[in-house]
């Protein structure tokens, strides 16, 4: 395929993995604490508290109550499977999106709306099943294991040693289908309302395809990441449900606990830690296409 169409240029595979994998480490630890209290949330959304555990009334008190009992270091409890995985799935996740982009434009070199949507699709069902589904597992699991009475995980490596030894490979892949949901509608959602949203200001500018200043791609960015948390919340509550420590017990499968969460607290705690998501995504959008853009661009510079 030509490198340009029509004076736009293709995306570089090499330049699009190392630019989102430095963009994804750097936003994954930066947003952790809010992904952590998502996450305690969520496994608290079904009503069945582990032994000892302190049931919080929403997100602020979540984290005053957790850094208070366990210390500061407590928030991050599996910053270490998210940083990793956050990194790889931001790869794998601008690396696809950038090459299915690259053979869907137009002629003309554009990308029109829908294509955009079902190279965000295509790239966060791939990003699902190589690098989300094994590391967001790990962290659930950790972090319902460091709150459960007796803590059985010493670290990331025997955590996952000891997932793998007691519940096979399948015991870090547990709520890979709405993973896959929920990721391919991330991005599908994500990369279409950052066009949308770029393309809105670098019209209001005026300047042509004149790169956007940072704080106009973080802006873009963090309103992306405020449409994807609205609509995607749901499967997002249910990933999390079906990778705690009781779900073998607990559900038959995805749809088995959509139900019952529905029937037990109602409609609305399908959006239960709403708030923390929303805030890590807000910055998540901003900080991982700020980054991306600018590395991109210096790799770029400094290869041509």
């Amino acid at each position: 395929m030509s490198n340009k169409k029509n004076n736009v240029k293709s995306k570089d595979p090499v330049l699009s993995l190392l630019s989102g994998t430095l963009a994804g480490g750097i936003e994954g630890i930066a947003t952790y604490p809010t992904e952590y209290v998502k996450t305690r949330l969520q496994l608290q959304a079904g009503g069945k508290l582990q032994a000892g555990e302190i049931k919080f009334k929403g997100p602020v008190d979540c984290l005053l109550k957790t850094v208070k009992n366990h210390g500061l270091g407590a928030i991050y409890t599996g910053v270490s499977a998210l940083a990793i995985g956050n990194a790889a799935k931001a790869g794998v996740r601008f690396l696809t999106y950038d090459q299915i982009a690259n053979t869907l434009r137009d002629k003309d070199g554009k990308l029109s709306g829908m294509r955009s949507m079902l190279a965000g699709l295509g790239a966060g069902m791939t990003e699902a099943i190589l690098v989300v589904t094994p590391s967001e597992t790990i962290k659930t699991k950790m972090i319902d294991d460091k709150n459960s009475l007796s803590p059985r995980y010493k670290g990331l490596m025997h955590g996952t040693k000891t997932i793998i030894a007691e519940e096979g490979i399948g015991g870090i892949y547990r709520g890979l289908g709405p993973v896959v949901a929920r990721q391919g509608a991330n991005s599908a959602i994500r990369f279409t309302s950052y066009s949308y949203f770029k393309s809105a200001l670098l019209t209001f500018r005026g300047k042509g395809d004149e790169p956007l200043p940072s704080a106009h791609t973080f802006a873009a960015g963090a309103m992306a990441g405020i449409v994807t948390v609205y609509t995607t919340m749901p499967l997002d509550v249910v990933k999390t449900r079906m990778q705690g420590l009781e779900a073998r017990t607990l559900y038959r499968n995805s749809l088995d606990c959509l139900i019952k969460l529905f029937k037990q607290d109602g409609i609305f705690s399908l959006w239960k830690g709403t708030t923390p998501r929303l805030t890590r995504l807000i910055f998540s959008g901003g900080i991982v296409f700020t980054v991306y853009e600018k590395v991109y661009s210096g790799l770029d510079l400094l290869t041509h």
